[in-house]
């Protein structure tokens, strides 16, 4: 018996998905004011958290040494 590729359950997929999505939130903030307010503040906290991120692994590089490659973490042979 061959052996079936697996089936995708996504209907859209790539560029006509993102356009479709893009859609309905653009439709969402024109024909509702309170989603106007709920979405300018997640993208305020959106980017204030990816500033904050930014600043602090500028501030805090990762280090050679800090990078711990354990082959084994649970030391079992």
């Amino acid at each position: 018996m061959a052996s079936e590729p697996p089936s995708s359950r996504a209907f859209l997929k790539g560029t006509a998905g993102l356009l479709i999505a893009v859609s309905v939130v653009v439709i969402l903030l024109v024909a509702y004011p309170a989603y106007r307010w709920f979405f300018l503040i997640s993208v305020g906290i959106g980017l204030a958290v990816a500033a904050i991120l930014f600043v602090w692994h500028k501030l805090h590089p990762i280090r050679e040494e800090d990078v711990v490659d354990h082959k084994r973490p649970l030391g079992l042979d």
